[in-house]
C-alpha cells in the first residue's frame, strides 16, 4: 500500500537561520585570517537584538558586531517596520577563549593525530530519489524557498515578498519506496501589511502567485521523472493561518542549530543530534557528517546500493572512530553484508579528524553558504570570497570550494574495491 513521507526547510529569514547565518560568518571571518582558529560560538536572534556566546581560541581580531550587521544586511533585514534590522539591532558579544581541557585534547604535536573535538555519533545518507541523491521531499521544500528568495530579492514580482518563510512537502510513495506523486506543498510566507483592501485578497493575491510563479519556477528545474509527479490534484496550502505580516525574530526568537534535520536529510535516515552552524571543522559533529555524506553519496553513485546510511561515532580527543557502521536497507548490488561493506570503504575514506579536514579542506571559510537551504545535496563550486576584519582594517581575498563533500570524485575507486 502506498505510504507518505514529508520534509520542511525554512528560509534564510527564519529567525533560526538568521541565527545560523551569523555564526556561520563569524566561522568563515575567524578562518580567513587565522585558518587553525578553534571557534564554537552560538547566535539568539529576538526583537531588536542579537546576542552571540561561545568559545574561541584564534590569532584573528575581527568585528563581531560589523558581522552580525551586514549578515542580516545580506539576508534582507533592511527595514524598521519588521521590528528588526541590520542598523537598529543591538548586538551583545559574550564571546570568550576556548577551554584548555577540550584544547588539549584536539591539538597533538603530529597534525595527523589530531582528536576528535567532542563525542557523538554523526550519520550520512543518500539515495536515488533525486538527481543529488537527495530525499525528494527535502529537496524539494529547500528549492520552493530558494527560488522565493531570489524572487524577493530581484524585486520584479511578488514585491510584497518579506524575508521570512516556510516550505513542507508531502510525497506518495509505493510499496518499494518510489515516489509515485506529490500529494501536498505547504507554502507560508511573510508579506507586507495592507498591500491589498482586505486579507482575503491578499491572501488569494500570494496563492496565485504561488501556484503560477513559484511552482512553475521550481518544477522547471527538475529532471522530467520529478515533473511528472506534479499531477494536478496535489494540495496547495498557502499562509494556512490566513495573515503572516509579523515574522523574523520580531514574531519569534531564533538560536543557532536549531533546525538540524532541515540542515540534513528532512526525517530521512537518521540524525546524531549535533547540529552544525558556528562550529569549526575540528568539531567532528560537522566535519564527520560532511564526510559520511561524502561516503553515502558515492556508493550510492557508484552502484554498490540504491540507498544507504553511514554512521561514524568518536571520543573525545581520540583519532581514531571508535565505530563505522553501514545500512543498505537491502538496497545492496554487491555480494557483501553491510557490515562487510563498512569494512571495505574505510581504505577509501580514512576518517581520522585530521584527514577529514584535508580530504575538503575545510579550514577555508566555506561555511556562510552552508547556513541555509541545506548543507547536503548542493553543488561543489569554487568561488573567490573577500573578508574584512573589521571596518578600515585588514582585508584578504580568497579563493575556495564550496561544497567538496558533494563531489563525486570517489565512485571510480569505490568500484574497484567493490568489482563493479
Amino acid at each position: 500500500m502506498s505510504h507518505f513521507f514529508t520534509s520542511e526547510s525554512v528560509s534564510e529569514g527564519h529567525p533560526d537561520k538568521i541565527a545560523d547565518a551569523i555564526s556561520d560568518a563569524l566561522i568563515d571571518h575567524f578562518l580567513a585570517f587565522d585558518s587553525n582558529s578553534k571557534v564554537a560560538c552560538e547566535t539568539l536572534v529576538t526583537s531588536g537584538q542579537v546576542i552571540l556566546a561561545g568559545e574561541v581560541n584564534s590569532n584573528a581580531y575581527i568585528d563581531v558586531q560589523k558581522i552580525a550587521r551586514d549578515t542580516i544586511r545580506k539576508i534582507g533585514y533592511t527595514k524598521s517596520e519588521y521590528k528588526f534590522d541590520a542598523e537598529s539591532c543591538g548586538v551583545l558579544s559574550a564571546i570568550h577563549e576556548q577551554s584548555a581541557d577540550i584544547n588539549q585534547g584536539v591539538v597533538r604535536e603530529n597534525p595527523e593525530d589530531q582528536g576528535a573535538g567532542d563525542q557523538g555519533m554523526m550519520f550520512g545518507y543518500a539515495c536515488r530519489e533525486t538527481d543529488n541523491y537527495m530525499p525528494l521531499p527535502l529537496d524539494l521544500a529547500h528549492r520552493f524557498l530558494y527560488e522565493l528568495a531570489q524572487i524577493r530579492k530581484s524585486g520584479e514580482v511578488m514585491t510584497y515578498l518579506r524575508p521570512d518563510s516556510k516550505s513542507q512537502v508531502t510525497i506518495q510513495y509505493s510499496d518499494d519506496g518510489t515516489p509515485e506523486r506529490i500529494e501536498a506543498i505547504v507554502i507560508s510566507t511573510q508579506h507586507d501589511d495592507g498591500f491589498e483592501s482586505t486579507d482575503d485578497l491578499i491572501l488569494q493575491k500570494i496563492k496565485k502567485d504561488v501556484s503560477e510563479i513559484l511552482i512553475p519556477r521550481v518544477k522547471a528545474q527538475m529532471s522530467q521523472r520529478v515533473q511528472d509527479l506534479f499531477q494536478d490534484d496535489y494540495k496547495l496550502h498557502v499562509n494556512p493561518t490566513g495573515k503572516f505580516v509579523i515574522g523574523g525574530p520580531h514574531g519569534d526568537s531564533g538560536l543557532t542549530g536549531r533546525k538540524i534535520i532541515v540542515d540534513t536529510y528532512g526525517g530521512k535516515g537518521a540524525h546524531g543530534g549535533g547540529a552544525f552552524s558556528g562550529k569549526d571543522p575540528s568539531k567532528v559533529d560537522r566535519s564527520a557528517a560532511y564526510a559520511t555524506r561524502h561516503i553515502a553519496k558515492n556508493l550510492v553513485a557508484a552502484g554498490v546500493c540504491d540507498e544507504v546510511l553511514v554512521q561514524v561515532a568518536y571520543a573525545i580527543g581520540v583519532a581514531e572512530p571508535v565505530g563505522l557502521n553501514v545500512d543498505t536497507y537491502g538496497t545492496s548490488k554487491v555480494q557483501f553484508t553491510d557490515g562487510e561493506i563498512a569494512s571495505k570503504i574505510v581504505d577509501v575514506f580514512p576518517m581520522k579528524p585530521y584527514q577529514i579536514e584535508q580530504r575538503f579542506n575545510l579550514r577555508t571559510p566555506i561555511y556562510s553558504e552552508t547556513s541555509s537551504y541545506g548543507h547536503m545535496g548542493r553543488t561543489p563550486k569554487v568561488v573567490t570570497k573577500s573578508f574584512e576584519a573589521f571596518k578600515g582594517g585588514d582585508r584578504v581575498e580568497l579563493e575556495v570550494e564550496l561544497f567538496p563533500w558533494e563531489k563525486l570524485d570517489r565512485v571510480n575507486e569505490v568500484k574497484k574495491e567493490f568489482g563493479l
